[in-house]
């Protein structure tokens, strides 16, 4: 038997919504650096704030961005369906199965309006969405970044327009002439807003390093946040798209296509409705039609669904 004192015991300290606390950054140094056998965990839901206090614990701290729930999380979390994940190569050969589920489009319809998010277990979920939302937009981003309370508005009027847009093509110009802002700043608003988790900008490839091609499109950051910001005013096609893209980034560069939807690493991506033809993409080589409200695929034509399993 090992002597109970000559084993290394470890100690936890587990802090949540470590935002809300004054100069927790500075706190946290003095702990990292005086308390050598505590370990610390701590949790926020600011990503701003997080962002913020990182960069003076950035050889302390190692910082995990939490990703919503995939469409195979939400059918593990919600409804105790298992599946394994899938690589991109394999959703494209046809090798998704789940033996469990038999009409996997009822699931994903639902996954849609309110699967991303933990928190829809909970009840009033669209409720709560919208106040996080307002919370963001009206305090954590104008906080972050030292805007007055007006500037908080034109960000909520931008997010208005981009989850009404099939998709939203930015023209800098025409937002700063219909928000009343200089044209200089629409691009801090949207980077600020991207940062909060609550849009996605795809880039094109011009630059030639990831990240910094021109941006080609604006996406609300996941499905949720467009059945709760515009309601009846949602586009389908602004929807399928933007599944597709917050469930491929996650492990894959994703960048605007020239002759279609999308591109990952060099296989062109078309997101379509289920009647629609492969007319657009009939002449491009290594390129596939991605189909909503179908169950299975065949040859090149695959289902939409099926991308929420990558993770």
């Amino acid at each position: 038997m090992i002597p109970l004192s000559s084993l290394e015991v470890s100690i936890y300290l587990f802090i949540d919504e470590i935002h809300k606390y004054p100069d927790w950054a500075k706190d946290l140094k003095l702990i990292y650096d005086y308390h050598k056998n505590l370990k610390v965990v701590f949790m926020g839901s600011s990503v701003l704030d997080i962002k913020k206090g990182a960069s003076d614990l950035s050889r302390r701290a190692i910082i995990y961005n939490m990703q919503g729930l995939s469409f195979r999380e939400y059918l593990k979390l919600f409804h105790n369906i298992s599946s394994k994940t899938y690589t991109l190569q394999g959703i494209l050969q046809h090798k998704v199965n789940i033996p469990e589920i038999e009409r996997p489009l009822l699931y994903y319809a639902d996954y849609l309006k309110k699967g991303y998010y933990p928190f829809a277990l909970e009840q009033d979920f669209d409720i709560r969405l919208a106040q996080i939302i307002n919370q963001t937009l009206e305090n954590d981003i104008p906080m972050y970044a030292n805007m007055n309370v007006a500037t908080g508005r034109k960000l909520k009027q931008l997010l208005a327009i981009v989850s009404q847009s099939a998709p939203f093509k930015p023209n800098m110009s025409k937002i700063a002439e219909m928000l009343s802002v200089s044209r200089n700043n629409i691009a801090d608003y949207c980077l600020y807003i991207e940062e909060a988790g609550l849009i996605t900008q795809l880039r094109d490839n011009t630059g030639g390093i990831r990240g910094l091609g021109k941006v080609d499109k604006i996406y609300l950051d996941n499905t949720n946040l467009i059945y709760n910001l515009a309601s009846d005013s949602s586009n389908i096609g602004n929807i399928r798209e933007t599944f597709f893209l917050n469930q491929t980034r996650v492990k894959h560069n994703v960048i605007s296509s020239a002759d279609s939807d999308f591109l990952i690493e060099n296989i062109t991506f078309e997101i379509e409705g289920k009647n629609k033809s492969q007319k657009q993409i009939k002449n491009i080589e290594n390129s596939y039609v991605v189909k909503d409200d179908i169950e299975t695929g065949f040859l090149n034509v695959i289902p939409l669904w099926q991308f929420g399993l990558l993770y």
